[in-house]
């Protein structure tokens, strides 16, 4: 037996002839019908093809001796910028007292006036503008007993008001306006406080902290150690000539744990993006307002790792990249691909009264409030053991798009060829019913 017949025993497409077909119009109406059917069935398919989606997942976070970048923004109407300082601290022992990098106060004009921007001044200890340019280069200022400051201008000396300042928190010593302190009289200290009493001040910028738990708070005065326990010098804070005195009304303008999503990749993927930045950031444009110059607000954050993974990510180069102590500030978190390392939070706060007392103003007469503490903002931040990672890929394989349109084409062939058999069928019965 040939070959030929071999295979032509096996064909499931079996032929008519060309004179066994038969055309009608109706059959043409359903062919077109059913072509642009498949074209628009493929166009979704292709569309489907092409989506991107983005796939949460929850890991238990495996990191160990990372950094954490801390961006914040609040000001602060009633307190001018010469009373305020930011502590750092957390529980590996690391305690960063009076941050100086990557933070700046600017100086805002009283809320009277509107509150515009005065002065803008970088935490940055020892800068040009705090060198006595025109003392003796062998003049050695005292420390008033006190111990000069390791980072001093001159090694066991106090040149400027900032040094003694400084020497007298190192020995748990307050300080006041600098009265009879020859470096503060000289730079007019006294004078200088005394005229920014009515403004306010506006604290920005961002830290790098080691990612364990820890705190940072904005509160009085320089601060220092005494024995155990963390505290401020609030003479000049209390002490005030302005009428109802500062007080720690403020607004949380932004404060964010890592980077920001790009607003790109919230705008192409819309809705269908698990989380957004205001998700992450649920402190942002928070305001709280208080007449009582000793009052107290603490913020309690439980801080979610988040990874973003877009489409094609190397993830080994966002972990290589968050290791690194080289990465300027303002850059930890993010690599060249795309992906981005940052931190979602969720949040409760307290505020009290440092006089102590309930909260009956407010309804709430069974909650009792101890006496004592420091006036200012803390934000307390806990570490959470489980990490968010989500990862943009594909909504379909090109496998799976393939199988897709092989079925739009044969499922609406399939169902066309029944439509043209039931029409052509009834159009011969009803022409046989005339017929008679």
């Amino acid at each position: 037996m040939p070959a030929k017949s071999r295979f032509t025993r096996l064909d499931a497409f079996t032929k008519t002839v060309e004179d066994a077909r038969v055309r009608t119009t109706s059959g043409g109406i359903v062919t077109i019908a059913s072509l642009l059917i498949v074209l628009y069935l493929v166009w979704g398919e292709w569309a489907d093809y092409r989506r991107v989606i983005v796939l949460p997942e929850l890991i238990v976070d495996k990191g160990r001796g990372e950094k954490m970048e801390i961006h914040l923004n609040i000001s602060f109407p009633r307190v001018p910028c010469e009373l305020l300082s930011l502590d750092v601290m957390d529980v590996s022992g690391e305690q960063q007292t009076g941050v100086m990098h990557g933070v700046s106060k600017v100086r805002l004009s009283p809320a009277a006036e509107g509150g515009a921007v005065i002065d803008v001044k970088a935490l940055d200890l020892h800068s040009q503008d705090d060198v006595a340019m025109h003392l003796d280069p062998d003049y050695c200022g005292g420390c008033y007993g006190a111990t000069a400051p390791p980072n001093a201008i001159k090694a066991g000396c106090c040149n400027t008001c900032e040094e003694v300042r400084e020497a007298y928190a190192s020995v748990s010593w307050a300080f006041g306006r600098g009265e009879n302190v020859e470096q503060c009289e000289r730079e007019h200290y006294g004078e200088r406080l005394d005229s920014q009493r009515k403004e306010g001040c506006r604290i920005e910028g961002g830290l790098r902290v080691n990612k364990v738990v820890g705190n940072f708070h904005i509160a009085p005065g320089r601060s220092f150690s005494n024995g155990n326990m963390h505290v401020h010098d609030l003479n000049n804070y209390f002490e005030s000539p302005v009428e109802g005195g500062h007080t720690f009304t403020h607004e949380i303008h932004q404060l964010r744990f890592g980077p920001l999503l790009p607003e790109e990749v919230t705008k192409n993927l819309g809705n269908s993006m698990p989380w957004t930045n205001h998700h992450l950031n649920p402190l942002d444009s928070t305001t709280q307002a208080t007449d009582d110059p000793a009052y107290n607000y603490m913020y309690f954050v439980k801080v979610v790792s988040t990874s973003y993974f877009p489409l094609g990510s190397q993830r080994g180069l966002l972990t290589a990249l968050a290791d690194s102590d080289l990465i300027p500030l303002g850059s930890h978190g993010r690599s060249a691909d795309g992906s981005i390392e940052t931190h979602q939070y969720s949040v409760t706060s307290h505020k009290r009264s440092l006089g102590g007392g309930s909260d009956a103003a407010e309804g709430h007469k069974e909650r009792l409030h101890a006496r004592g503490g420091i006036p200012g903002v803390f934000f307390s931040y806990d570490i959470s053991p489980m990490k968010v990672v989500n990862r943009e890929q594909r909504s379909k394989s090109f496998v799976g798009f393939l199988t897709g349109v092989c079925a739009v084409i044969g499922g609406t062939l399939t169902v066309a060829a029944a439509i043209d058999r039931g029409v052509y069928e009834g159009a011969t019965r009803i022409k046989k019913l005339h017929q008679r």
